[in-house]
Formats: structure tokens, C-alpha cells, sequence
């Protein structure tokens, strides 16, 4: 879970994007949209970060697009500031968005992305307003996999499918629209190991968790204070 937040960690997961980058030119596709899950931020940076390079370089434009879980919402709900990487305060402060390391999420299904913080590469091109977040509920994200699974032959794992609902959002309000948008996302695991979450889902037994402003509140303010 930490690793996902350190920045070598980011660098290695590059190799997504790039590869995602080199396809999109060898069939000249240029994606108007890129969508990633959003945990510790590695999934998510890994995709993105080539595309954010012609961003800033000002040689082409995208709408990236986080999107995390409402149980844990780190980028739409947390504040920019220093604090620990880690709930034993071992690892060295990171400016980052957090809801404070001691913020204990609801049991989810997307473990994935249940950390309490986000990249400190991430986080500075969000307050930066080089891409957007948006959280989405469980029972949200497992309607859009279950959706997915039928029409594409693939079950998608919990975390991937943050950013199939989205994507699919995306692509009907474009249908209804008659705008045309080509929609890029990162589909980076299967569900074959959460079996069990999807007959949750089915037998009607999950639930969505949204924490309190209350709730925020009292893990941020035991972050360290500058």
C-alpha cells in the first residue's frame, strides 16, 4: 500500500503509459479523456504521467480524470497538507491530499484503494489543476463491472471498475449529447479473486459507506502541524 505513494514507485509504473502512449500512435488514436483509479496513486500516475509530459509541454491537451471511492475520498474530500505515509508514523512526511494517517475507512471492497493519502506527484498536478477527481459509491462501481463483464467477456477487478463507471458515464452522456470523445481508461486487474464481493453485490447485501465531514475532521486534525 505504501509503495504506491513513493515516487520510484511511480516512475516504474510509467511502463503502462508508455506502452498505452506508443499504441494510441501506432493507430492514431489521440484520447480526449484518460481515467484511472485512485488509491496511493501508482495505477493511476503510471498511466497518466506520459500524457501529463505532452500536457505540460504544451503539445497536446487531455481531461485526466482520478476517481476514488466516496468511502475514501481522498483527493474530492482531504486537505494538502504534510503527514505521515504510514498509520505507525514510521516513514518520512509527505505534503500530500490526505484524510489523515489515522483515518480508518469503512470495510470496502476495493482494498486497493483504501489508503488514507495520495502521491505527492499526484497530488501537486491536482491542487495544480492539470486533472480532475471525482468518488463514486461501491454499489456504483460493482453495477458498471458487472455491466462491463457482460458486454466485453472480462470481470474487471473492484478497483479497475472506478474507473469503468466513469468511463461509461462518460460515454452515454456523450450519446446523449452527439458529442464525439474518444475515452481512455486503465483496466488493470481481473476479479477473478473477489468472487465473493461480486455475490455480495448480486445477493443485494452490499452497502455504501460515505464518511462524515465529522469523521475527516478528527483524523485531520491529529496531522502534524507546520
Amino acid at each position: 500500500m505504501l509503495g504506491s505513494v513513493l515516487n520510484q514507485v511511480l516512475l516504474h509504473q510509467t511502463v503502462i503509459g508508455l506502452e498505452t502512449m506508443t499504441a494510441c500512435d501506432k493507430y492514431g488514436i489521440k484520447p480526449d479523456m484518460i481515467i484511472g483509479c485512485a488509491g496511493g496513486g501508482s495505477n493511476l500516475g503510471g498511466l497518466i504521467s506520459p500524457f501529463m509530459g505532452r500536457k505540460l509541454r504544451g503539445e497536446a491537451d487531455y481531461d485526466f480524470v482520478a476517481v476514488e471511492p466516496a468511502s475514501c475520498p481522498t483527493l474530492t474530500r482531504g486537505s494538502y497538507v504534510y503527514d505521515f505515509c504510514d498509520t505507525g508514523k514510521v516513514c518520512p512526511l509527505a505534503k500530500m491530499y490526505t484524510l489523515g494517517s489515522g483515518f480508518i475507512p469503512a470495510a470496502s471492497h476495493a482494498g486497493g484503494l483504501r489508503y488514507h493519502g495520495m502521491s505527492s506527484v499526484l497530488s501537486q498536478l491536482y491542487d495544480d489543476g492539470l486533472m480532475r477527481a471525482v468518488s463514486v459509491k461501491q454499489t456504483e462501481v460493482f453495477d458498471a463491472a458487472q455491466k462491463f463483464a457482460r458486454v466485453e467477456g472480462i470481470l474487471p477487478a473492484p478497483e479497475s471498475s472506478h474507473a469503468i463507471k466513469v468511463a461509461m458515464d462518460e460515454a452515454i452522456r456523450c450519446k446523449q449529447t452527439g458529442e464525439e470523445k474518444t475515452i481512455l481508461f486503465g483496466l488493470t486487474g481481473t476479479g477473478y479473486f473477489d468472487m465473493v464481493s461480486y455475490q455480495k453485490f448480486n445477493d443485494g447485501v452490499m452497502s455504501d459507506y460515505v464518511p462524515t465531514d465529522e469523521e475527516i475532521a478528527k483524523a485531520l486534525d491529529k496531522c502534524p502541524k507546520f
